[in-house]
């Protein structure tokens, strides 16, 4: 069923009657074909994600939500603006507080939202969903919220036929009356409530799920403050030849990620440091160093960016082609960098052209970050249990364990999609779970549709151990099984396993001379 909403003529009245004597407005109105029980799940889910309706909103923090009842003693730091409608029975009351993505132009906006429910003798049902935002004056609605008093969503159903419509009104403020630009948003947020009901209604489930490891306000909040600080002067100073915008706002999305992670993961803790691999520009580097966190980048080849940054970010960043240590040649060995000598940990450390390789192997607990890393991808969580640490990998293009590019086998699992991507990133998780790691997975929000982050670290077994794990994440397998997650050899096992290394040195050099990746 497409969205064609017709338009109430104006001068007919609203049967909406409330307490406070309001005057409001029918707009428009659609059929629609489903229930009363899925309008008010998309009608709270909307009210929980103001983002799906404005790409001006980062979402919406929660300050109330209770059923209604007399007298109303519920707490919260923002008192409700209670409204009753006659013939309708106030069900639930809920107060949010819309956060701006751009706190500098835009000011967050307190609303109250109220459900009503009224049952009708001809057997149909009415659902009435009312937004209450907390001004007075149209003046003071900020740009992602029409400058209404208040708006009003109006679900009716007939349980026999099954057929129903929804309606939006408005109720206006005297001296901003009724315009074309408020009835387009009007026609927008009415296209939304249609789009998202109807796709329930036929079976829709969402797939994506954001905000699993970590709570989307305390990202959000981090990374509005990392984009006030960096973004635009970051933007102002882009030497590459790839999109500034894209990349400096992906990048702050992922710093942002990674500090509240770290946050929770080494709470009271010392931070270990991290290692970006494959770090391309450098950006992501660059930022987390700006915030105080110790760590380093390499690529096969330096870029513009580099010279660009702070002092702290040129100390950091260096010019490295990795062969990791399980599949180098003796002769190899013996001129590339080992965690003896891993930077920037020790900052004394001479390169010549001989010791441009490194092996992989970093200090024990060091965050390993794999960032679009490409042919190192897949590489991430071996590298990440060669040097018992913990990883997150973001894949990107796919490339097999030799560095050649290749289409990673479909999923076999039931539900998951068949894309390229989709079976880059199971593949991936795959091997981290055959190395012992328990993935997480979280669909980060920035602006790539490459944005599905695995992270390690929690492990199924633990590191190198040869007792079974009585109950530090372990599942209570045999000695064998735990030795398999341990040395050297496993893991070369491992690699043969999916597909082998053969041709990665000479693949890994020939990408020092021609990789022109923007990350």
């Amino acid at each position: 069923m497409s969205f064609k909403p017709e338009a109430i003529p104006a001068p007919e009245s609203s049967n909406l009657q409330d307490d406070s004597n309001a005057n409001w407005t029918p707009l428009f109105q659609h059929s629609c074909s489903f229930p009363p029980e899925i309008f008010k799940e998309v009608m709270v889910n909307l009210i929980r994600n103001p983002n799906i309706n404005s790409n001006h909103l980062f979402r919406a923090d929660i300050a109330l939500e209770a059923p209604f009842s007399e007298p109303f003693n519920h707490e919260s730091v923002i008192p409700p603006r209670i409204s009753h409608f006659k013939g309708y029975d106030l069900k639930t009351v809920m107060v949010r507080t819309m956060i701006p993505r751009n706190p500098k132009v835009d000011n967050p906006l307190d609303q109250t939202c109220l459900l009503y429910e009224k049952t009708l003798e001809s057997g149909e049902s009415q659902s009435l969903v009312i937004y209450l935002p907390h001004i007075s004056a149209p003046e003071e609605s900020p740009f992602y919220h029409p400058a209404v008093h208040g708006i009003a969503f109006l679900h009716t159903f007939h349980s026999l036929t099954k057929e129903g419509t929804i309606s939006i009104e408005y109720s206006f403020f005297s001296s901003s009356p009724r315009s074309p630009v408020l009835e387009r948003t009007a026609q927008h947020l009415l296209s939304a409530v249609h789009k998202h009901g109807q796709g329930k209604a036929a079976g829709y489930v969402k797939r994506v799920h954001h905000d699993v490891i970590l709570p989307q306000a305390s990202v959000q909040n981090t990374y509005a403050r990392l984009k006030a600080k960096y973004a635009k002067p970051l933007i102002e100073a882009w030497v590459e030849t790839t999109d500034p915008g894209k990349h400096v706002f992906e990048d702050l999305g992922i710093a942002a990620f990674l500090i509240e992670l770290w946050a929770e993961m080494y709470a009271g803790k010392t931070f270990p440091g991290f290692v970006d691999i494959g770090c391309g520009n450098g950006l992501l580097v660059h930022i987390l160093l700006e915030e105080g966190y110790h760590g380093w980048g390499f690529d096969a080849r330096a870029r513009k960016s580099w010279a660009i940054y702070g002092a702290k970010a040129k100390e950091n960043l260096h010019e490295l082609v990795l062969v990791p240590s399980i599949i180098q040649s003796e002769e190899l060995a013996t001129k590339s960098l080992s965690q003896n000598v891993s930077l920037p940990f020790n900052e004394n450390t001479k390169r010549t052209e001989e010791t441009n390789i490194h092996n992989g192997l970093f200090p024990t607990g060091t965050f390993i970050v794999s960032n679009h890393a490409d042919e190192l991808t897949p590489w991430t969580p071996i590298l990440a249990n060669l040097s018992q640490s913990p990883f997150m990998a973001i894949p990107c293009c796919s490339h097999a364990l030799n560095g050649s590019r290749f289409r990673a086998p479909p999923s076999k699992e039931a539900g998951v999609s068949n894309s390229a991507y989709a079976s880059l990133v199971s593949w991936v998780s795959k091997i981290a779970g055959e190395c012992g790691w328990v993935t997480e997975t979280e669909m980060l929000r920035i602006p790539s549709t490459r944005n599905t982050a695995l992270i390690g670290r929690n492990r199924s077994v633990p590191f190198g151990d040869d007792e079974v794990d009585g109950g530090n994440g372990g599942n209570g397998n045999t000695r064998e099984l735990d030795k398999k997650h341990g040395g050297d050899g496993d893991m070369r096992e491992l690699v043969e396993k999916y597909g082998g290394a053969a041709g990665w040195e000479e693949n890994a050099m020939k990408l020092a001379k021609t990789t022109t990746r923007g990350h």
